[in-house]
């Protein structure tokens, strides 16, 4: 019998419900985007972004269970994120979670958006026939999370390393504003990064030579390095040659984040590498990790890699078959850790 869960996702600017079967089979995902409405300010505002969940989550949930075609006599349980993200986007997810399992006498299930980020790899869509099979290497790639993660087995997790500055996607932002090229960032800089030289720039690698941080990633000093080329390249009078400077940015975030990935396939003879997040939508990384890798890997297809619902519905499904179950004072947790 397929036990069918609702997955409420509101991190931070995307309104996504779900209703995924058995942790795989995706019968709706439905994400309400606030790109347009956060633009002008160049990223997300909280407190307009929680006021936007407010008005859209009913019709996001009522839709999701619309398109899958069921019922909620049909749902097994309520899965939700409650950490990390922001605290007012939060919060509308987990009330409105609260309520509905409440109502409807169904378990509650909080999840971790980073756990939810790693089980999208499980979702059978976009040419994936098998999910994963644990332990596994997972990159964690996002605009707020880059993280190299050991997981032994299904919600049992070592933290390897993360970013000691920038995460890989919020720089991605970052040198798409100082490019001019507006927001978000990461869509706009690989668009402009088609036709240009990867190899133009010689830009730094942090940490390439450190064995202090083995898996620990820096992006602060790329960010700068594009900073001052830029403005040497303006007090020259040379046209900025953005598609270049795109392409080679790309590369090396790319560069930097598969090196890493490989240290660790080394040294814990991992099977199988997951990535997952919003950056592993981009082309360039998708491109090195199956270039460079000598193992397996998997990335889920580029709509699951951006915040969405099924992958927390799948998080939760896996959760719940074990008999974990949330109490009804779960709180939203912005600072959430994956342990």
């Amino acid at each position: 019998m397929t036990r069918l869960i609702l997955g409420i996702e509101t991190s931070c600017d995307e309104t996504a419900a779900a209703v995924v079967g058995d942790g795989q089979h995706i019968l709706s995902n439905v994400v309400a985007t606030q790109i347009d409405l956060h633009r002008q300010y160049g990223g997300v505002f909280p407190e307009l972004a929680s006021r936007q969940h407010i008005l859209t989550i009913k019709p996001v949930i009522e839709q999701a269970l619309t398109t899958a075609q069921v019922g909620w006599q049909d749902i097994a349980a309520v899965a939700v994120t409650y950490g990390p993200g922001l605290a007012g986007s939060l919060l509308v997810g987990v009330n409105a979670a609260k309520g509905l399992a409440w109502a409807r006498a169904l378990p509650l299930i909080g999840v971790n958006h980073l756990e939810g980020h790693i089980y999208a790899n499980w979702l059978r869509a976009g040419g994936n026939t098998a999910p994963p099979v644990p332990p596994v290497l997972v990159l964690i790639v996002s605009g707020g999370h880059t993280e190299l993660i050991l997981m032994h087995e299904h919600g049992r997790y070592t933290r390897l390393g993360a970013t000691l500055d920038d995460a890989a996607g919020e720089v991605f932002d970052k040198v798409a504003r100082l490019l001019g090229l507006g927001y978000p960032g990461g869509p706009a800089l690989q668009r402009a990064a088609e036709g240009g030289r990867a190899q133009a720039f010689d830009l730094p690698l942090a940490l390439r030579h450190d064995p202090k941080h083995r898996y620990n990633f820096s992006f602060s000093g790329l960010k700068t390095a594009v900073l001052r080329l830029t403005q040497a390249l303006k007090a020259d009078g040379a046209a900025l040659p953005v598609a270049d400077l795109a392409a080679s940015f790309q590369r090396a975030v790319a560069e930097a984040l598969v090196a890493r990935i490989l240290v660790a396939v080394d040294d814990f003879k991992v099977s199988q590498v997951c990535v997952c997040g919003g950056v592993a939508a981009n082309v360039e990384l998708r491109r090195q990790l199956a270039a460079r890798l000598p193992v397996p890997h998997a990335v889920p297809p580029i709509w699951l890699c951006t915040d969405n619902a099924a992958m927390i519905a799948s998080a939760g499904f896996y959760r719940y078959a074990a008999g974990q179950r949330s109490a009804w004072d779960l709180d939203v947790l912005p600072n959430l850790k994956l342990n």
